[in-house]
């Protein structure tokens, strides 16, 4: 009975379902055999210790949920709101006359890449601390000079993220729970500081931001009563914007919003033209507004117990390192990786910085990379096709503890963003965050050569899942 049973089985026309290897269900096909191929992996790569880890939370599965749940409302409730700006060590916390910030986990000068020395050259000199490269150079070595994270200072800094006392900084405050931070004024493209360059021309650029356009942005920021960067954003995606490397529309949109403030300062008719220019001029004026105030966003999620959604993640040309809700300060690092992209001509991976810089806090706070489906342009600037950013953010639903409910994707029936990445199912899925980026030469004093796309290395979230469950199970 049983034997006839399984002949008539053979008989039959098969229809299978096939979990693996693509191969598997390739051979079926080319046998004419109907075969339903499912992309299907042990969780977490089948890694003994990450499932060990991964099982450990369960007892507390409820308790890191209803954290996670209270992660997300607070960075969904945010309300960042630009209300000043000043300089750095008026403003910044612990900023002193021999401090400079820079952009990344730790790192000692002795192993600083080639963009963040030289943009710390420029420093130095724009400070008048040296006079020339070799000089700044020496200084640095010298040990008098004390070098710290922006993130440790409630700061951030797009690549080298360079900021010394006398450069003037955006104040963002999170209305929702008032804290404050703080990033500097966006140079432009091409041969500027944070990527390394160190000129003349550079220090030239930098002294005018501080002598003439940040205290007249100052006077008409005071002026508006204060500017919600929020609205800003979410508006910016509904224009194609995703306000990490694509801030066209956001620009625009400040520039709307500063210029009335600005005309009712007492600016003369030349000053107002150069003001005006220089941020027109430069579709990337809004970055660092963006990635201050998605630090505000974040930074109020720091320290929330039992939390698995990660609340930092920043890259200093050396390594990549994040910040968890639920473990605080402690960073969790690994070896930077290198961006596939596009290169300015005469330039190739070959002569790239590893990836660099604060400015994924954007995708931490659920823009930037993650909202790439409403920036099908951005592939333009990063390389690929418009379909590849709709990928991408698709992918990054099923990492990320829920959806933003104000940064909307029209491209994806305005559903929100991907908002809040949980450690546990970045390792559970082996998926990490997807990052775009501008690429700097890895010698000093070049510049910008590229700009591209990559993903967060997979060990900094092994080492994180392994210390939040080595510290929340013995609870």
């Amino acid at each position: 009975m049983k034997a006839n049973r399984v002949n008539e089985l053979w008989e039959d026309k098969l229809s299978v379902i096939s979990m693996g290897l693509r191969s598997f269900t390739d051979a079926l096909a080319a046998q004419g055999t109907e075969a339903l191929h499912v992309d299907w992996r042990p969780p977490a790569g089948g890694d003994p210790r990450m499932l060990a880890a991964l099982d450990s939370l369960r007892p507390f599965e409820e308790k890191i949920n209803r954290a996670n749940d209270t992660a997300l409302e607070m960075m969904i409730d945010a309300r960042p709101v630009l209300v000043d700006l000043r300089p750095a060590r008026e403003a910044i916390p612990g900023m002193k006359e021999n401090v400079i910030l820079h952009a990344g986990p730790p790192i000692r000068w002795e192993k600083m890449c080639g963009p963040m020395r030289g943009a710390i050259a420029g420093a130095m000199i724009y400070e008048g601390k040296a006079k020339s490269i070799k000089e700044a150079e020496k200084l640095a070595a010298s040990g008098e000079i004390e070098f710290s994270p922006c993130h440790h200072h409630n700061a951030v800094g797009p690549m080298a993220g360079i900021i010394s006392p006398s450069m003037w900084v955006f104040c963002i405050e999170n209305k929702s729970q008032g804290n404050r931070a703080f990033a500097t004024i966006n140079e432009g493209l091409g041969k500027v500081l944070r990527f390394g360059a160190c000129g003349p021309e550079v220090i030239e650029k930098l002294k005018w931001i501080e002598k003439m356009l940040a205290p007249s942005l100052a006077k008409a920021i005071k002026r508006s009563g204060g500017i919600s960067i929020k609205s800003l954003i979410a508006h910016a995606l509904l224009m194609g914007d995703e306000c990490h490397n694509r801030n066209v529309a956001a620009t625009g949109l400040f520039l709307r919003a500063i210029t009335p403030h600005l005309l009712s300062t007492d600016l003369d008719k030349e000053t107002f033209g150069q003001i005006f220019q220089f941020i027109s001029g430069n579709d990337h004026f809004f970055l660092n507004l963006s990635m201050a105030a998605s630090k505000a966003t974040v930074d109020a999620i720091k320290g929330l117990p039992y939390s698995t959604v990660m609340c930092a993640m920043a890259r200093n040309g050396v390594e990549i390192g994040i910040r968890v809700a639920g473990l605080g300060d402690r960073w969790f690092t690994a070896p930077a990786g290198e961006p596939k992209g596009l290169y300015f001509p005469g330039y190739s991976a070959a002569d790239g910085c590893l990836d660099l810089g604060d400015s994924t806090i954007t995708e931490t706070a659920a823009i930037g990379g993650f909202a790439m489906a409403s920036a099908p342009a951005i592939v333009k600037f990063i390389g690929g096709i418009p379909a590849d950013a709709i990928r991408y953010t698709k992918e990054m639903y099923e990492i990320c503890w829920g959806i933003h409910r104000d940064f909307q994707l029209p491209a994806l029936n305005f559903r929100g963003t991907p908002a809040g990445v949980d450690i546990r199912k970045v390792v559970e899925t082996g998926i990490t965050p997807i990052i775009n980026t501008g690429v700097a030469h890895k010698n000093p004093g070049i510049g910008q050569i590229g700009a591209g796309i990559l993903r967060a290395n997979m060990d900094c979230f092994r080492e994180a899942l392994t210390e939040f469950a080595g510290r929340y199970s013995k609870k």
